[in-house]
């Protein structure tokens, strides 16, 4: 008895897109944090939900599946194994203050002291190039997992104070508030994506290519001048940026 007919090319490749736009929207539910008990709908109501078919419905579950993001328990059905955390850009904030609600943010001082100025971070901050500043190496931990290896330089006269204070448990940002006398101004930021490389791997505990958002960010002091440049390391796979930006009017 011949067997079923094989999907045409065509089909298949509009199902595995489809699939792909209902992942996309999962993925979004799953890191606001809309499933509390942690269980996503049946593939019944999926299949409802999407108007699709259960085949489309489950290629997308998988592509999460694949992310770390959900996993199929007996009995219970698909449920979320990993939660995203996610860092506003709307406001210069540290990452303790971004995320105190979710639990303990701590940090492994890997490195602090006065170093010779990269010539780029040299430029970045406005000194001289060769003039000393204060770098600053940090894992930040939040619950005890490795979130981010955050790399941070900063001016002498406003990194020197922050040396003898409680890095493990306090962000730099508040530090360099009550030292310097100033408040924070505004911040330069950009971000990439990278693949882990294997000093990534190691100190954030995730498999050397792995997915990690890059953020430079170049902060300033209300006065204008640039004195804290970072480059930060996030796990893509437990951490997502989100903003709310308005349009500008029309010129």
């Amino acid at each position: 008895m011949p067997g079923p007919w094989p999907t045409p090319p065509g089909a298949a490749r509009r199902r595995a897109e489809r699939a792909y736009g209902i992942a996309e929207v999962l993925r979004r539910l799953v890191v606001s944090g809309a499933y509390p008990d942690g269980v996503l709908p049946d593939e019944r109501t999926l299949i409802a939900e999407f108007g699709t078919t259960r085949n489309t419905v489950r290629e997308a579950l998988d592509l999460l599946r694949c992310e770390g993001l959900v996993e199929r328990v007996p009995g219970t059905g698909t449920v979320v194994t990993a939660a995203k955390y996610p860092h506003g850009l709307n406001r210069l904030t540290g990452l303790a203050e971004t995320l105190h609600e979710h639990g303990d943010v701590t940090n492994e001082v890997r490195a602090a002291g006065p170093v010779r100025a990269p010539a780029t971070v040299a430029r970045r901050l406005h000194m001289s190039e060769g003039a000393q500043v204060v770098y600053i190496e940090r894992v930040r931990r939040l619950n005890g997992l490795p979130l981010s290896l955050d790399l941070t330089y900063l001016a002498p006269d406003v990194g020197t104070p922050l040396l003898g204070r409680d890095l493990e448990h306090l962000d730099v940002f508040g530090l360099i508030e009550q030292t310097s006398g100033h408040r924070l101004g505004v911040a330069e930021i950009s971000v990439e994506a990278v693949n882990a490389d294997a000093h990534a791997s190691a100190v954030l505990e995730v498999p050397r290519g792995a997915a990690l958002l890059v953020v430079e960010r170049l902060s300033h002091l209300d006065t204008g001048r640039p004195v804290d440049l970072e480059f930060i390391r996030f796990r893509g796979d437990r951490l997502s940026m989100t903003a709310r930006i308005p349009r500008s009017s029309p010129t």
